[in-house]
């Protein structure tokens, strides 16, 4: 294929242009040195539209999610690691053990062919690290001033092993509600970013795959009830959303959630309320009691899970209400928010 190219892809001060997208020339060397060097696997390199692989013994769990997140690099990733790692544990949290990703790529004219490089390589090593391989993608490239950049759109396909099954719709009173670790990591390292602000610790996003994490949990305590990743509207809005599904209320209480000094000042700073903050590397898991501090001990025992809590329980409410202990010993309503607390996170 080499011989199509008459001057090499300037990757270093080059920049997308309309030709890139044309489906001539300058777009198989974009998808050839750019895409194929850095996602490089069986399936890819067979360099047809789609990718053909045998489906394993299971249930099959497949999830699409685009990621719009702004500004493209923040601390502890970029929107190319966040892609892989948002649909990862979107597969992960179906119990399943994540198997190959796709991956649709909007560029915009002129962005510079360095940062997608930079982009491009670190999807690819957070798939490496996951171990999900991008088997198939697509590439578009729109107008300048018509994108913002680059958006990616990311297909995850997984395979739920029997007698595995935790939906949103399995809550039940008496259930105990966990979380993984601290919340508001992620939205507040990408408003921090945004609105130039340092701290004496910086604040990192959380971004990780958890399916190794939901794997170990899976294997201790196969009938877990939910497993959710509490991202866009943060540990509220996903309460809220799992109160509805499964039809009951539930109780947290404000000094069991786990939550870092310097996000908790961040908030405070920003007008912010942390139960509202996106995650993109923790979750929510909804069990029976009685599988509770088993499912806990195995959470800290993991890397990703070492600040893991108990933060509260479900019970019978006919109004499906998600309420909270205050610290002060009242209760308030952990309600629904109205509108959007923090745009382009994800």
């Amino acid at each position: 294929m080499s011989r199509l190219f008459t001057r090499k892809l300037d990757l270093a001060a080059g920049a997308v242009d309309m030709s890139h997208g044309s489906g001539g020339k300058a777009m198989a060397q974009l998808v050839r040195d750019l895409f194929a060097a850095a996602f490089a696997n069986p399936y890819l390199d067979q360099q047809n539209d789609q990718a053909a692989f045998d489906a394993p013994p299971g249930r099959m769990v497949v999830t699409t999610d685009g990621f719009v997140v702004s500004p493209l690099f923040f601390p502890g990733g970029d929107i190319g690691s966040l892609a892989v790692h948002g649909t990862v544990n979107d597969v992960a949290m179906a119990g399943a053990r994540p198997l190959y990703l796709t991956a649709g790529f909007i560029l915009e004219e002129g962005f510079a062919l360095a940062d997608l490089k930079r982009i491009v390589d670190s999807m690819a090593a957070a798939a490496r690290d996951a171990g999900v391989p991008v088997v198939t993608g697509d590439t578009k490239v729109v107008e300048r001033g018509k994108g913002d950049g680059v958006f990616i759109t990311t297909t995850g396909i997984g395979v739920v092993p029997d007698g595995v099954a935790p939906s949103g719709d399995r809550a039940r009173p008496g259930d105990v509600i966990l979380v993984s670790g601290t919340m508001g990591d992620h939205g507040v390292a990408i408003m921090s970013t945004r609105e130039s602000l340092t701290f004496d610790t910086a604040v990192v996003s959380d971004s990780a795959a958890l399916h190794t994490l939901v794997a170990a949990m899976v294997a201790a305590a196969p009938d877990v009830h939910v497993l959710r990743d509490p991202t866009r509207g943060g540990l509220a809005t996903t309460l809220n959303e799992i109160a509805h599904q499964s039809g009951v209320g539930m109780l947290i209480r404000e000094a069991a959630v786990p939550l870092r000094g310097e996000v908790a000042a961040a908030c405070e700073l920003l007008g912010l309320d942390p139960l509202y903050v996106a995650n993109e590397g923790k979750l929510i898991a909804i069990c029976a009691p009685t599988d509770a501090e088993r499912l806990l001990s195995t959470m800290r025992d993991h890397p990703l899970g070492r600040d893991a809590a108990a933060i509260g329980t479900v019970h019978e409410d006919a109004h499906h209400f998600v309420q909270m202990e205050t610290r002060f010993g009242g209760k308030r309503i952990v309600d629904w928010l109205s509108g959007e607390q923090l745009p382009r996170i994800c």
